[in-house]
């Protein structure tokens, strides 16, 4: 049993039950329809918002646990997320099939993040949306949540580079409060990144 699986054994949710305030204000902001995924998903909170929004939702995590909550939720919330058991490491990501990707909290080594970054760009759909919110590699003498290792940790460059191309609908770096469950509380040193790809040339 992995750590997540440990972690999400308890019966309450311990990142909550609402979506990350960052991904609600962008999701009604932009008003996205289509076929959203969600990554490293954890106990569903995001995707089950997203299918309230009325998307086709996908909810991609490596911890069964984590898994079979995001589906009581969302029958809790009388929608329907699809759920997937899949580590990133051996993802096969099919080519703009997705309108949107979404990450939230969603820490991996450097190695695979550079990998699943990349594969999110080719994922998304011409005209479709990457948002993410993480936490940035300045987020360890908060004590407020995430990793405690900095090559789990993002750095600006990860996305200003990787997405050099893209609209950049918005990029934040710095301080924001969240209480989400149990395990983020406090002020706390993110990343947000909203990108759109951009239409093929007709």
């Amino acid at each position: 049993m992995n750590q997540w699986d440990t972690r999400f054994q308890a019966e309450n949710y311990i990142y909550g039950k609402n979506p990350n305030v960052f991904l609600a204000e962008f999701q009604k902001e932009l008003q996205l329809t289509g076929d959203a995924l969600a990554i490293a998903e954890g106990e569903g909170r995001n995707a089950v918002f997203l299918a309230e929004q009325g998307m086709n939702v996908t909810a991609w995590d490596y911890a069964e646990f984590g898994l079979e909550k995001t589906n009581k939720l969302a029958e809790e919330r009388g929608v329907t997320v699809h759920t997937e058991l899949i580590d990133l490491n051996e993802a096969i990501w099919e080519k703009e099939k997705w309108d949107e990707v979404v990450c939230i909290f969603g820490h991996f080594p450097k190695e695979l993040r550079n990998k699943m970054l990349l594969e999110v760009k080719d994922a998304v759909k011409p005209g479709g949306y990457y948002i993410t919110e993480v936490y940035s590699q300045k987020q360890i003498p908060y004590n407020s949540g995430g990793p405690r290792k900095l090559d789990l940790l993002y750095g600006p460059e990860e996305f200003l580079q990787t997405f050099v191309d893209w609209r950049i609908v918005h990029f934040f770096m710095g301080e924001v409060v969240r209480h989400e469950g149990e395990l983020h509380n406090g002020l706390a040193h993110v990343i947000q990144f909203v990108g759109q790809k951009p239409e093929k040339p007709s």
